[in-house]
């Protein structure tokens, strides 16, 4: 890109903007699942991404209508101590926030502002990601995964299927699998389930240009199940979407068993998001033994009133 916007210039997230962004983000080598551009680009409507440059940083902040702005932490080398505070003040003084704040901040950028004296940092249990060992995922071995194991074996025994890379062909049987999910938990009655119904719409519409890997079970000559990630950095695989059929039971333990084993075998760990802190979410991902957690925090000037935090 020739021209990116430069700070205090914002400018919303396009896809035109993906190979100058995405180099930025493997340069980083994130571990957290927001540092992929796909992830910035399917849910920018949603949180009202828009982006800039300080420097060699780059900068993301949160600015949907009728919600507090806040900001992403700026990704590039260190020391970045001066950059966020710079970011902070930027909220409370340009965009009116009485209480400006970081969200989803890493543990790398975390350890850095430790000490400082006017910040303070605080773990949001809610957004950690799940990480977990490729192999325990692909093999289901041992006693603690006996019910997962079961599950794929049950379902082996009681359906043909077949699983295949996810290509364009496949992409408007993805897109009908998922408006059935949304008519299936009544989608139309939930703005948070629409926003993710648009963010799985712009994954499938932009398939190609994202430069995503796929994967499918196909029965009957349909797809019943897919899911869609790449690469969060050179160790590590994202998921970013997981649809089945909630009509076929165990159809998302062999979507997450097949897609592990045909796609990221050769990586070793994969990070399958957070569960933003809904208990069955939380129960399904822990079920599946992560490997750690990866720990975000939120930032906030010390001096900001903490009785108003907002909700994770």
């Amino acid at each position: 890109m020739a021209n990116p916007p430069q700070f205090p210039r914002f400018k919303p997230i396009e896809l035109e903007d993906r190979d100058f962004i995405q180099e930025l983000l493997w340069r980083y080598q994130p571990d957290t699942s927001e540092w992929t551009f796909t992830n910035l680009f399917i849910w920018r409507s949603h949180y009202g991404f828009q982006w800039s440059m300080h420097r060699d940083w780059l900068l993301v902040v949160s600015v949907a209508e009728d919600n507090p702005s806040y900001a992403l932490q700026p990704v590039g080398s260190s020391p970045r101590l001066e950059v966020v505070r710079m970011l902070l003040e930027w909220l409370k003084q340009e965009k009116g926030e009485e209480d400006p704040r970081m969200e989803r901040v890493d543990r790398r950028m975390a350890s850095e502002l430790e000490g400082a004296a006017d910040l303070s940092i605080e773990p949001t249990r809610d957004q950690f990601d799940y990480v977990y060992r490729t192999e325990d995922l692909m093999n289901l071995a041992g006693r603690k995964y006996h019910s997962k194991r079961n599950h794929v074996n049950r379902f082996r025994r009681s359906h043909s299927f077949s699983y295949a890379p996810l290509t364009e062909e496949h992409l408007k049987e993805c897109l009908a699998l998922t408006e059935t999910w949304c008519e299936w938990h009544r989608c139309e009655e939930d703005m948070n389930l629409l926003d993710e119904w648009e963010a799985v719409r712009q994954a499938l519409a932009n398939f190609t240009v994202l430069k995503l890997q796929g994967g499918a079970i196909i029965m009957e000559g349909r797809v019943e199940a897919y899911a869609l990630g790449e690469l969060l950095n050179d160790q590590t695989a994202l998921v970013h979407i997981e649809e089945a059929n909630p009509e076929i039971k165990e159809l998302y333990a062999i979507i997450n068993q097949q897609f592990c084993e045909k796609s990221w075998r050769d990586v070793p760990y994969v990070n399958r998001e957070q569960d933003l802190g809904e208990p069955g979410l939380r129960k399904a991902k822990e079920s599946y033994y992560p490997h750690r957690l990866e720990e975000k925090h939120r930032i906030r000037l010390a001096t900001a009133d903490k009785t108003d935090a907002p909700p994770e």
